[in-house]
Order: C-alpha cells, then sequence, then structure tokens
C-alpha cells in the first residue's frame, strides 16, 4: 500500500499537531493503524499471503510499543488516543 502525500499530510493534522507533524506519538500511531487495517483487508482475500502476515505482525508491534511509551510520558494523551473509535484501537 502506498499512501500519498496528502493522505499522509490528512492523518498528520488530524491526529497530529499540524501537517509537517510526522513525529509524534500521536501522529505515528494513526499512519500505523491505517497501514494496519489495509494489510488486514488484505490478509482476508490473501490468507497464504505469510509475507504480509509478517509485515502486519511487525507493525502492530511497532504500534504497541508507540501507545506503550505514550502510556509512561503522558497518560493523558495515551488515553485521548485510544478514545478514538475511528483509528480501531483497543486495549
Amino acid at each position: 500500500m502506498h499512501l500519498s502525500s496528502e493522505e499522509k499530510a490528512e492523518i498528520f493534522e488530524k491526529y497530529g499537531k499540524g501537517k509537517t507533524d510526522t513525529g509524534s506519538p500521536e501522529a505515528q500511531i494513526a499512519l500505523f493503524s491505517v497501514r494496519i487495517a489495509h494489510l488486514t483487508n488484505h490478509l482476508k482475500s490473501n490468507h497464504k499471503d505469510h509475507t504480509t502476515e509478517r509485515a502486519l505482525k511487525m507493525l502492530v508491534g511497532k504500534r504497541r510499543r508507540l501507545l506503550d511509551y505514550l502510556m509512561r510520558k503522558d497518560i493523558t494523551r495515551y488515553r485521548a488516543i485510544i478514545a478514538k473509535k475511528e483509528l480501531g484501537i483497543r486495549k
């Protein structure tokens, strides 16, 4: 999956601090969530694609580590990102 620059800027503006905020944990978590959703849909129709399955597991792990970091550093920001239902994150 390739997200265009405009799509990424939209995600960063919605969940980060602005269009160019690519480094905040919230923006990265949102970007990973979009990629995870895409890979999950791909695997529903291509269940034998083991490379994509591995990539999905690695992305889920990256997102989990970022969420753990955010929970340790600022619990209110963590709760805010978890409360956004469109990302599909459960705790």
